[in-house]
């Protein structure tokens, strides 16, 4: 089963290396058919240069700044049966990808696969409000997926999808522009195949947009998005702020 890893970058300079090295080392820990994609998306730093310095590394350039038309054109560029869809500022942890190959391996069925982040750099008691909210995704997940058939959840940045179940939704919806774009996929490819959510999945990321806006406010505010795509099918919130490190 070939896999392909889309990586967005948006001015990540600084986190890409990171990222890149930790997808190495799953690939070279649990050796498989994979390819790696960075997504420069318009970046006015040395983005494009640092993907283009790993020899594993296919770049793909998409001008038109957008997490989702990112997203999008890696999902196009991508020729693997699986498709991992990870951030730039995140990093994989062990055992990360037999995962993800043993869950698609054994249920046909399974169009998405996803599980939570660990965010390393936040305080403890930070990282207990996001498991929170985590807590009450998840029993939306169950409810919603399971029993309700109207919708599912999956976390933007890591989660998986099967490209014949991302072929017959039409693949990423490009008018969200952030928010709620992991809910839209998992609500729009729940109707076709089993979405799966894990806590067995996490992956280590940045903290940085929690800090800057707020946790409690920045995670009411997916909440609130997440719930919005469900019920009514677009987000609720339509500008957002890319937060990198200075």
């Amino acid at each position: 089963m070939r896999i392909s890893f889309v990586i967005p970058a948006y001015n990540e300079e600084k986190n890409l290396p990171q990222c890149l090295e930790s997808v190495r080392v799953e690939i070279d820990r649990t050796p498989s058919d994979a390819e790696v994609i960075v997504v420069n998306n318009a970046s006015t730093d040395n983005t494009g240069e640092v993907a283009r310095g790993y020899d594993f590394v296919i770049v793909v350039d998409e001008p038109n700044k957008g997490l989702v038309r990112a997203r999008h054109a890696g999902q196009e560029a991508s020729t693997g049966e699986i498709v991992a869809h990870i951030d730039a500022d995140t990093t994989l942890t062990q055992g990360w990808l037999a995962t993800v190959l043993k869950e698609f391996e054994k249920d046909e069925n399974l169009a998405a696969l996803s599980g939570p982040y660990i965010y390393y750099d936040l305080s403890p008691i930070h990282r207990g409000i996001t498991k929170v909210f985590y807590s009450i995704g998840y029993l939306s997940h169950l409810i919603n997926h399971h029993i309700l058939n109207k919708g599912a959840m999956l976390q933007g940045g890591n989660f998986i999808v099967r490209r014949a179940h991302m072929d017959q939704i039409g693949g990423f919806d490009t008018t969200i522009e952030f928010y709620g774009e992991d809910t839209d996929i998992a609500k729009r490819i729940s109707k076709v195949g089993r979405v799966k959510w894990t806590f067995k999945l996490p992956m280590y990321t940045s903290g940085r947009r929690l800090k800057k806006e707020g946790v409690i406010k920045t995670g009411w505010r997916y909440m609130i998005n997440h719930f919005h795509t469900l019920l009514r099918g677009k987000p609720f919130t339509k500008e957002y702020t890319d937060v990198r490190d200075s």
